[in-house]
């Protein structure tokens, strides 16, 4: 009983110790008048904007009525606006909403990124992993990938790739394919995942590899065709379309993930705060759905959780990176 009593005095000592966290970084945001600021490292127009729109929406009441605009900073892949949290005041009012490729890819593929995750940032919360995908200009005939390597070998200009960002994921995804295919495929940077998808739907470059938020609302239109999807499991939201390890390719499996970052030194109140807003945000119906209809997985994960995802992933990564002979640049 004794023990039970301890127990349940503990419980309710952090219970108030979250609670007023919470309280004062409420207060703290209110009496500043300044909004909150989530960098996004792409333009206007891509999945990672549109996912951060409708958090920041969403986070306005969740937090009380305190502003939260979205900044777009975009280029080099999202280093810019890393760049730009590492040197934000640690004050509660500048985040970053980012992928896999900013905070587990770029700091080994770049020589001087200009940000240590590690060092620079403090993880505040996740909120989604996702799934990349293959997919095909209306233009070009194939409808899996069978019929796009057949198509591929009947030319040789065919085997070009459009990528959201230089030396990203999609870019080793690119290497990956072109060794079990035994195909010469060249990947094609792009700043973003909008411009690369311009291309495509204006039949300038006749495939694209970018996450399936990007592709989701042209293939249900039939403007352009997903061939093929990353992980192991096909998605809830195209499931008519197989995995790639369906089709044949190996080393797809692994997913990325969603986080949000803070920069060094941000008090524990307020990064507590907001990942406690991030929580409630995601359990409303119409952001689990508009989220999930993105071709995101939803869910939540903690500081410790994001900074565990993000270790797990980059050791993947570095794995891949190393055995593909990439020099950073």
């Amino acid at each position: 009983m004794a023990q039970s009593r301890r127990q349940l005095l503990k419980a309710g000592v952090a219970s108030a110790a979250v609670a007023a966290a919470s309280a004062l970084g409420s207060v703290a945001w209110a009496a500043s008048g300044q909004p909150i600021r989530i960098l996004v490292g792409f333009p206007p127009g891509g999945g990672s904007d549109a996912i951060a729109r409708l958090l920041a929406e969403k986070l306005k009441d969740e937090l009380g009525g305190v502003t939260v605009l979205v900044d777009n900073r975009p280029g080099a892949g999202g280093q810019i606006a890393a760049q730009q949290l590492k040197a934000a005041p640690a004050d509660g009012h500048t985040l970053f909403l980012t992928h896999d490729h900013t905070i587990s890819i770029l700091p080994q593929v770049v020589k001087k990124p200009g940000f240590d995750p590690q060092q620079d940032f403090v993880p505040v919360a996740g909120f989604a992993t996702f799934v990349n995908a293959l997919a095909v200009s209306s233009q070009t005939p194939a409808k899996n990938l069978a019929e796009y390597v057949q198509w591929l070998k009947g030319g040789a200009k065919r085997g070009t790739i459009g990528i959201p960002a230089p030396a990203s994921t999609p870019e080793f995804l690119v290497k990956i394919l072109a060794e079990q295919t035994k195909l010469d495929l060249v990947a094609a940077p792009y700043r973003g995942s909008a411009p690369m998808l311009a291309d495509m739907l204006g039949n300038q470059i006749p495939a694209g590899i970018g996450s399936v938020q990007d592709f989701m609302e042209n293939h249900k239109a039939g403007k352009l065709r997903v061939i093929g999807v990353l992980g192991e499991k096909r998605q809830l939201s195209m499931p008519e379309v197989p995995t790639m390890l369906e089709q044949g390719i190996k080393g797809f499996e692994d997913l990325p993930y969603y986080g949000i970052y803070a920069p060094k030194g941000t008090p524990q109140a307020f990064v507590d705060r907001f990942s406690a807003a991030i929580a409630k945000v995601l359990q409303q119906r119409d952001v689990y759905a508009q989220l999930t209809a993105l071709g995101l997985t939803v869910g939540y994960m903690n500081p410790s959780q994001l900074a565990a995802r993000e270790a797990a992933y980059t050791k993947v990564w570095t794995g891949i990176i190393q055995r593909s002979g990439f020099q950073p640049q």
